[in-house]
């Protein structure tokens, strides 16, 4: 008699990470849909936590229900995010758990985004916020509010 696969959850949140894969920018988007498609399947911890040591020979039933609890839920969430980022990245990455991922992508990107906040804060409020003598008022606000969406786009507020 044939089994019937497990049924999936009708609400799968996956596709999200489908439609742009990390290839060096939009890290922050990539990142929060990352985070929010796992906190759905309930494995975000294993962002935060470095993956455990070996278990001891002798170790409890309850502790290496854990362990491998963890193992498995890493290993999903580590091919979940090799599948969701460029080629290149995934050479770079093929064979690491998924918190030394995350540990590296934050490493990698954090300046990246970092200077991008700054060229922006910059043009926003140095040189963005003087509307040159006999310009339309509509093109300055619209110039504006690009700033501020990509402010906003990159994690300053």
């Amino acid at each position: 008699m044939a089994t019937n696969p497990a049924p999936s959850s009708s609400f799968n949140l996956q596709s999200i990470l489908d439609k742009e894969k990390l290839s060096g920018t939009k890290f922050a988007n990539w990142y929060r849909n990352l985070r929010i498609v796992l906190r759905q399947e309930k494995k975000e911890y294993v962002l935060e936590q470095p993956y455990p040591e070996d278990l001891e020979a002798c170790a409890i039933a309850a502790r290496r229900r854990a362990y491998e609890k963890y193992c498995n839920d890493s290993l999903d969430v580590g091919c979940l995010m090799l599948a969701t980022m460029s080629p290149e990245l995934q050479k770079q990455y093929e064979y690491s758990d998924a918190y030394n991922m995350i540990e590296g992508f934050h490493g990698m990107f954090e300046n990246q985004a970092r200077v991008e906040r700054y060229n922006t804060s910059k043009a926003l409020f140095l040189f963005g916020s003087k509307l040159a003598e006999g310009s339309p008022v509509s093109v300055h606000v619209i110039k504006m509010i690009d700033h501020i969406e990509e402010l906003h786009r990159l994690g300053w507020f």
